[in-house]
């Protein structure tokens, strides 16, 4: 306890100097965690993914659609318990600015498949009646105001013209991580609006989603689909969720390994500025460590003094930055709106701020606890601080 105290009165000998190094550590933890965070974002798609949910695709890519009729024979492979379509519709509201993911899709196979999306009975059947209807998540809800009996204009890009919704029920997610910035409607309105302008393009699909029944067999299963459409005008690709989602973060890979990089960088940079801070604190207290040891302490007593008040600093800076990292999160979450449709601060992060915070303060004490361990009676008698 002792020990303990004469650590934080060390810590408090020079405050504007402890002050200016705590504030830097706050600061340094809170980009750290943000940024982990950006990071966790992008693979917030792919972390949310079922093992028991396969993709199928055109196999040269997505932007190629398939027949309608492949549904019926994904259902036939052995494995497959439910499939429903799904099209990105890619509508615009308002302003391209805002942005938020739509979907044409079979409604009750989908919402089958995915219990995660929470849907009010009575507000689910109310879509399932209306042809025009649409389910949205409750952060697409909040962020642009929308309730139940909103008509929401959409201007078609890959399907031109203007489209009309009517919000019928809103969904929310059953964890932190699940997205709730979506908009869900009919793919068979969609399609049979299509038919009667284009009809070369009606009965074509973007994905099929694919529900299983053993989740060990998904390679089995995705060989066996694939294997349907070998040699046909559109052949496909069938993988998990999961891969599907990688997919999308491949794309942007370089930003996210940049965004890693800035982060540690940033760690790097406050570790040079605690070490600053050790070192001319140790070089003001010679005379002090040398007084300790003609009193008979150790060498391994003063450099633990020196470590003590280092990991002392570091922890009440990584405290407080910790702490500040779930407002100032929250706070860019809200205002990146369905940019980043799931932006929470995850426990991983808090355990490498600590651990970044915990290393930050023992590698900054390294070079002056040594030299304060090794000091001579003598020399550091004679230093003058």
């Amino acid at each position: 306890m002792q020990f303990l105290k004469l650590v934080l009165r060390n810590s408090l000998r020079h405050k504007l100097r402890t002050g200016l190094t705590v504030l830097g550590l706050v600061v340094a933890i809170l980009a750290f965690g943000l940024l982990q965070t950006v990071v966790d974002a992008w693979y917030a798609g792919a972390e949310s993914a079922a093992p028991n949910r396969l993709v199928t695709r055109n196999a040269i890519s997505l932007t190629f659609s398939m027949p309608l009729h492949y549904r019926d024979k994904i259902r036939g492979v052995d494995g497959v318990r439910t499939v429903g379509a799904a099209n990105w519709f890619g509508g615009i509201y308002q302003d391209p600015k805002n942005f938020f993911p739509q979907f044409a899709i079979d409604p009750a196979p989908y919402f089958a498949m995915y219990p995660e999306y929470r849907v009010n009975d009575g507000e689910l059947h109310a879509f399932l009646r209306d042809r025009k209807g649409a389910v949205i998540g409750r952060k697409l809800a909040t962020t642009y105001g929308f309730k139940l009996g909103d008509t929401i204009p959409l201007q078609g890009t890959i399907y031109p013209g203007t489209w009309s919704f009517t919000v019928r029920a809103i969904y929310d997610g059953a964890e932190a991580k699940t997205d709730t910035s979506q908009m869900f409607f009919h793919w068979d309105y969609v399609n049979e609006t299509v038919k009667a302008k284009t009809p070369r393009r009606a009965d074509q699909v973007g994905v099929f989603v694919v529900q299983i029944d053993d989740p060990a067999r998904s390679a089995e299963v995705s060989r066996a689909i694939d294997r349907q459409f070998v040699n046909s005008l559109a052949e496909t690709l069938t993988e998990t969720e999961k891969a599907f989602q990688l997919g999308f973060v491949a794309m942007t890979e370089a930003i996210v390994v940049a965004i890693r990089i800035v982060s540690f960088v940033v760690i790097f940079i406050i570790l040079a500025v605690m070490a600053n801070t050790m070192a001319m604190t140790a070089r003001e207290r010679l005379a002090e460590y040398a007084t300790l040891k003609a009193l008979g302490f150790g060498p391994g007593y003063v450099a633990r003094l020196v470590f003590g008040e280092s990991v002392a600093i570091a922890i009440i800076g990584a405290a407080l930055g910790i702490a500040a990292t779930f407002p100032v999160s929250a706070a860019f979450g809200a205002k990146m709106g369905t940019l980043f449709p799931v932006f929470e601060v995850s426990g991983a992060t808090v355990a490498l701020q600590i651990g970044c915070a915990l290393v930050v303060g023992v590698a900054a004490a390294l070079l002056p606890g040594r030299r304060a361990a090794r000091v001579k009676i003598v020399d550091g008698l004679r230093a003058i601080g």
